[in-house]
């Protein structure tokens, strides 16, 4: 299973905002953090939003927040909402044209991997990734003080 570099700058941006805590962050803060386009980060952003995982205040003091507490976003379901296919292979699509597949065992044994990767996943939450390193996160991410 390979995450798109969506999903793994999503959770980047969920990282960064869960270790700022209730400080605001901007965009351009998170890009020039991570090294990412802020037009790519701003799609990203507002998909994170549309899902309910973050807050976009516009306005001289506007910026983002989580909209959720660290310990109830599960890697599993970010990772489940964010991935747009989940296909590993041809067989896993509709427009299939594999000439095996009425025979082939491939997918079925896939299909038990890929539920099996989803499945540790969901044992883990954004809080798990931030563990006890958010100060070393912090400091990391040029993040000059830690709120709670």
């Amino acid at each position: 299973m390979h995450l798109t570099r969506f999903t793994d700058y999503s959770i980047r941006v969920l990282i960064f905002l869960a270790t700022k805590g209730e400080e605001r962050s901007t965009i351009n803060e998170i890009a020039e953090t991570f090294n990412i386009s802020r037009n790519h980060l701003m799609k990203i952003v507002q998909e994170l939003s549309q899902k309910n995982y973050v807050t976009a205040i516009r306005g001289k003091n506007g910026g983002l927040l989580l909209t959720r507490d660290p310990a109830t976003i599960g890697l599993g379901e970010l990772v489940r909402e964010m991935e747009n296919d989940m296909a590993l292979v041809e067989c896993f699509h509709s427009d299939n044209a594999c000439i095996i597949t009425p025979a082939c065992r491939l997918q079925p044994i896939l299909n038990d991997a890929l539920s099996a990767f989803l499945g540790v996943l969901d044992h883990y939450t954004l809080a798990d990734l931030l563990g006890n390193q958010r100060s070393q996160l912090a400091q990391l991410m040029r993040i000059p003080t830690v709120s709670a």
